[in-house]
């Protein structure tokens, strides 16, 4: 449970820097760095201190594709459309519920009576802390594409915590025991090929309408643009994709997918002081009793748990 808990705090850190990133270079070159820069730091794990390829690789890197191939690249189109707080409800508030039904048909794993009503209770939390107030200025067209993009990350993220439960399971049915840093590795290897091929399609057709991709201009504003941006693409890649991602391998390791969903789930919770902080966003009441429901929800899993 500690290792879901500090999952949920570097998401929350990641989530403001994604948000602070994707609006200024755009969703697609915002998640393929943040997953490149990851890449390289847990290659350098997983061959200096870790087992390399050891394991269930090919379950590991399948898990990558849905929940960071698919499941972030939707993610990261709904970010700057909908903003920080409302893309994590909703993605949040779909992904547990979807997980715990792929994991029950799939691995047959049950969660008792209190585990659901702890998870029900959570969610319900979230909801009240960050529902909007009030009606979203926002372009009909982008307020679709933001949901249906919620909705995407919410179904690749929940396979993808399915899929890591499944990796480990034929790792130790074959006596393998890897960490969470080769596995987080082994789970990026798979994840990083979609974003790719979406990024050289932009850039492909960016420089298909706008002239080549060297010209000098470009290149000024390219380097100006990376001067802005890159503390932020970097923090973003340090708190999601490498530590967060790791300290989730190691939840997902023992706990069933749904307690980690629904814990991770809270992270919309501690974006509410963060975003205070950094856009100077208010916190009302009804977010503070929304936060103490979702809070109260994971003490009782955690409790149940024990």
């Amino acid at each position: 449970m500690l290792a879901a808990v500090l999952t949920t705090f570097l998401f929350a850190i990641s989530t403001i820097c994604g948000h602070r990133s994707a609006r200024q270079i755009g969703g697609v070159e915002a998640n393929f760095w943040r997953i490149a820069v990851a890449t390289f730091l847990l290659t350098v794990w997983a061959y200096v201190f870790g087992s390399g390829l050891a394991g269930a690789p090919g379950w590991f890197m399948l898990s990558g594709l849905f929940g960071i191939g698919l499941g972030d690249s939707g993610y990261f189109q709904a970010l700057p459309r909908l903003g920080a707080r409302r893309t994590v409800l909703v993605v949040q508030c779909l992904t547990t519920p979807a997980a715990a039904l792929i994991e029950w048909i799939w691995l047959g794993t049950r969660l008792n009576l209190g585990e659901i009503l702890c998870i029900f209770w959570t969610l319900t939390g979230v909801a009240i802390a960050l529902a909007p107030g009030e009606h979203l200025q926002l372009p009909a067209r982008e307020w679709r594409i933001g949901l249906v993009a919620c909705v995407f990350a919410a179904i690749g993220g929940a396979f993808g915590f399915v899929l890591i439960r499944k990796a480990y399971e034929v790792s130790h049915a074959h006596g393998v025991f890897p960490d969470a840093g080769t596995t987080g590795y082994q789970r990026m290897l798979g994840g990083i090929l979609i974003p790719a091929i979406i990024l050289l399609a932009v850039k492909w057709r960016s420089a298909l309408t706008y002239g080549g991709l060297w010209e000098a201009k470009t290149r000024r504003a390219s380097l100006e643009k990376w001067r802005r941006i890159w503390p932020w693409v970097l923090a973003n890649s340090l708190a999601g994709q490498t530590f967060g991602v790791t300290c989730m391998q190691w939840a997902l390791k023992t706990t069933p997918a749904a307690k980690v969903a629904a814990i991770i789930a809270t992270t919309p919770i501690l974006l509410l002081p963060m975003t205070r902080i950094v856009d100077g966003e208010k916190i009302g009441i009804r977010s503070l009793i929304g936060s103490l429901i979702a809070v109260s929800g994971v003490i009782g899993l955690i409790a149940l748990r024990h």
